[in-house]
């Protein structure tokens, strides 16, 4: 005879899986008489048969993601071996997978970083690194999520063999006088009951861009100089500030030409 057993992997030792004798209709006295064994052909032995009850029971863990990886569905099979008269009996246990593996980034304690200047373009894309999940079907990874912020969304993509991939798209240009750092999480969540996530960190450096002119903190400076005044007379102070960092924010200062010649000099 030949049946069949779903089970959920990793279920305790001495968990009954069938009652074999039942399903087979074989007697008890049968199972005792006729030497009832299992033969697997596999060093482990994930079964034991109950002889005095005609049960299966679990007697070694079943780990459906070492027995079987990404392979649905996943199964093992064995035969229990009669004697006088011989007789076969093939059983075939399926291992059902449970939520026991949370999406995992395979950096998940280094951030992923970016530098990208304030003045990128709207729908840019920047692709971010994957995760895994060991579990098959609803319990395997189903979708990501971006941490809200202004700036960019979240753009999810499919393999050819299913797999999926997101790639961060901005959405609204970055500003780096406002914010030069953001700190963003990317999550990573399955599709199991209760549901498990994976998190990884995203931090991003906004570049300077020549956005801002230098500014003089008054609209117009007035001084009052005597005609003989000499030569090296200090008239005034001006002063600019340019939002901008580095070479972008570097100021130098020059006078206009006026009627009659310069009228004075620069220092600084």
């Amino acid at each position: 005879g030949q049946i069949r057993y779903s089970i959920p992997e990793e279920m305790k030792k001495g968990s009954v899986i069938g009652n074999i004798a039942q399903d087979l209709g074989l007697d008890l006295k049968r199972l005792r008489s006729g030497r009832a064994r299992i033969a697997t052909g596999e060093n482990i032995q994930y079964t034991e048969l109950k002889t005095d009850k005609g049960i299966l029971v679990v007697n070694e863990r079943i780990d459906r993601e070492k027995l079987c990886g990404d392979v649905t569905p996943c199964s093992f099979s064995i035969e229990v071996i009669l004697e006088n008269p011989i007789e076969l009996h093939r059983i075939t246990v399926e291992v059902l997978d449970i939520n026991d593996h949370a999406p995992v980034f395979p950096n998940k304690d280094k951030p992923v970083q970016f530098e990208i200047s304030e003045s990128a373009a709207i729908g840019v894309q920047f692709p971010l690194q994957s995760a895994d999940d060991m579990d098959v079907g609803q319990n395997a990874l189903q979708n990501y999520i971006l941490s809200p912020n202004e700036n960019f969304i979240l753009k999810q993509q499919t393999n050819p063999d299913g797999s999926k991939y997101v790639e961060m798209v901005l959405q609204k240009p970055l500003d780096r006088e406002r914010h030069p750092h953001l700190s963003l999480k990317l999550i990573a969540v399955d599709g199991g009951t209760p549901q498990r996530s994976g998190t990884v960190d995203i931090d991003v450096s906004v570049l300077d861009a020549n956005d801002n002119p230098p500014a003089f903190n008054q609209s117009v400076y007035k001084a009052s100089l005597m005609e003989n005044a000499i030569i090296g007379t200090k008239i005034m102070t001006v002063n600019a500030t340019d939002a901008d960092s580095g070479t972008n924010g570097l100021i130098t200062y020059s006078l206009s030409k006026m009627k009659g010649g310069a009228a004075g000099n620069i220092y600084y």
